[in-house]
C-alpha cells in the first residue's frame, strides 16, 4: 500500500507511487522521455567543430567544475563552471540538471587530446544554423 510506505519511510505519497511504478518497468532508460536534442548532421566529427560554432546538445554528467555536453561527436566537450552562466554560481546543479538541453558555443578544439571547450555564456539570442 503506497500511503503505509510513504509514512514508513517519510516520503511522500506521490514519490512513493512513482518508484513503484518505475519498479513495474525494470530497464526502461528515463532518457527516452526527454526531447532529444536537434544535433547538426554536418558536425560528426570532432574535424567538423569549429570556434564560435553554436550547437545544441545535452548534459550528459554535471561535476564540482562543470558539465559534460553530448554535442553529437565522439567525445562530449566541457563547459567550464566559469562559462555556464554570466552570473556567479557555486556549483554547476544551481543551473543544469542531467538531460537538459542546452545552447553552447565551441570555445576551443584539442584535436591531439580529443577535447572540446564549450560556453554557455552571452549566446541566448543566438540562432543554431539549420540543420
Amino acid at each position: 500500500d503506497p500511503e503505509e510506505c510513504a509514512q514508513e519511510f517519510g516520503a511522500g505519497v506521490p514519490t512513493v507511487k512513482d518508484i513503484l511504478a518505475a519498479l513495474q518497468r525494470p530497464g526502461r532508460d528515463p532518457r527516452e522521455d526527454l526531447p532529444r536534442p536537434k544535433l547538426r548532421q554536418d558536425v560528426t566529427h570532432l574535424e567538423d567543430l569549429k570556434e564560435g560554432m553554436i550547437l545544441e546538445g545535452t548534459v550528459r554528467n554535471i561535476v564540482d567544475f562543470g558539465a559534460f555536453i553530448d554535442i553529437g561527436v565522439k567525445n562530449d566537450g566541457l563547459v567550464h563552471i566559469s562559462q555556464i552562466s554570466d552570473k556567479y554560481i557555486k556549483h554547476p546543479i544551481e543551473v543544469l540538471s542531467v538531460g537538459d538541453i542546452v545552447k553552447v558555443r565551441v570555445l576551443s578544439i584539442d584535436q591531439e587530446r580529443e577535447r572540446v571547450s564549450l560556453s554557455m555564456r552571452d549566446i541566448q539570442g543566438e540562432v543554431i544554423p539549420s540543420l
